[in-house]
C-alpha cells in the first residue's frame, strides 16, 4: 500500500484494476481493507482503476490523536438542539483530503463513490471541489450531515455501542451490526464480514478515530444549499431495507442535486452483501461510462 502527502496529512491507500479511475470512500470508521475484496474485483472487471484509500483518523492514514475523544452522546443532543457543534474536522476537511488523493495520484479528475459517512465525504467534495470530479455516486447515505437520520432505534444503538475491549469482541460486533442492518433481499456472507473485521482489528484498531468522524458528520451541517450548485453527473442510490439511513433521506440527495438519477432498490438495507455485488458494480460502471462520455 502507499500513501500521499496532502491537506498536511498522510493518505494511505490501495489501488486495483486499469480504466476509468473510479475512487471509493468507506463509511464512518471503516478501513479500506474492509471494501469486499470480490466486490472491488467486479468493479475492476468493468474496466475501472478503482482506489481505495483510509479516511483520515483511522487505518494507516494520519491519525488526530491531540484532538481528543469527542464525548458524541453530548454532541448528538446539542445537534438534536438545533445547538452548533465544534469539532476537529468536519466533513469539508476530509473532502479536501479525497481531491489531494486525486491530485496526488497525477489525476487531473476521477469518479467519486462514497457509502454511507463516505456518501457524505462525496457530497462535500463535489461541493468543495467539484472540478476534480468526473461523476459522483452516493450510497445509503444523506445530506442532512447535522442530524442523526437512523431509521430504525436497534440500528442506532448498534452503531453507538461502546467500543470493543479486543479482538474477538471487534469480530463479533461487526458481525452482529450487520446481521441487524444487513439487506434481507441479498445473499449474505458472514463469514466476509468477520474476516474484513479481523483484518481490520489486525491492522489498526482505533476506536477515537471513529468519534471524531462522528463529531465531523454533526458538526458539518445542511449541504443541500451546496448541492443545489453541483453540476455533476450524479448517482443516488438507496436500499428500502436499510435501518441506519431512511430511504427517503437518500432521495433528499438526488433531489437537491441538478439532474440527479434516483435509484431505489428493493430488498437493500445498510451493507454490501454479496448477492448485490453484481447489480451495483453493474450501476455504478455504467454511470461512470457514460458519464465519461459526456
Amino acid at each position: 500500500m502507499k500513501s500521499v502527502h496532502t491537506n498536511g496529512i498522510e493518505i494511505t491507500y490501495d489501488e486495483r484494476g486499469t480504466g476509468e479511475p473510479l475512487v471509493l470512500a468507506a463509511g464512518i470508521g471503516m478501513q479500506l481493507v474492509s471494501w469486499p475484496d470480490g466486490f472491488l474485483d467486479k468493479l475492476a472487471a468493468r474496466g475501472l482503476r478503482v482506489i481505495v484509500f483510509d479516511h483520515r483518523d483511522i487505518g494507516k492514514s494520519t491519525k488526530f490523536q491531540s484532538a481528543g475523544i469527542p464525548n458524541v452522546k453530548r454532541l448528538l443532543a446539542r445537534a438534536v438542539l438545533g445547538l452548533p457543534v465544534t469539532a476537529p474536522y468536519t466533513l469539508y476537511d476530509m473532502a479536501g483530503d479525497v481531491a489531494g488523493l486525486i491530485t496526488g495520484l497525477g489525476l487531473e479528475k476521477a469518479h467519486l463513490c462514497g457509502v454511507s459517512m463516505g456518501g457524505m465525504v462525496a457530497q462535500a467534495t463535489a461541493i468543495r471541489h467539484g472540478h476534480r470530479l468526473t461523476s459522483l455516486i452516493s450510497m445509503m447515505s444523506h445530506p442532512l450531515a447535522g442530524l442523526l437520520t437512523v431509521a430504525k432505534p436497534h440500528a442506532a444503538m448498534k452503531l453507538l455501542a461502546p467500543a470493543p475491549k479486543n479482538r474477538d469482541q471487534a469480530i463479533f460486533r461487526q458481525v452482529d451490526f450487520f446481521r441487524t442492518v444487513g439487506s434481507p433481499g441479498f445473499e449474505r456472507d458472514d463469514s466476509l464480514v468477520a474476516l474484513s473485521a479481523g483484518r481490520a482489528y489486525d491492522r489498526s484498531f482505533h476506536p477515537p478515530g471513529f468519534a471524531r468522524h462522528f463529531a465531523a458528520i454533526l458538526a458539518t451541517g445542511d449541504m443541500r444549499p451546496g448541492l443545489r450548485n453541483v453540476r455533476l453527473p450524479t448517482l443516488v442510490m438507496h436500499g428500502d431495507q436499510d435501518p441506519v439511513i431512511r430511504s427517503t433521506h437518500g432521495e433528499k440527495t438526488a433531489k437537491s442535486i441538478p439532474q440527479a438519477q434516483w435509484r431505489l432498490i428493493k430488498g437493500w438495507g445498510h451493507d454490501l452483501p454479496v448477492g448485490a455485488w453484481d447489480l451495483l458494480s453493474d450501476a455504478i460502471a455504467e454511470h461512470v461510462f457514460r458519464a465519461a462520455r459526456r
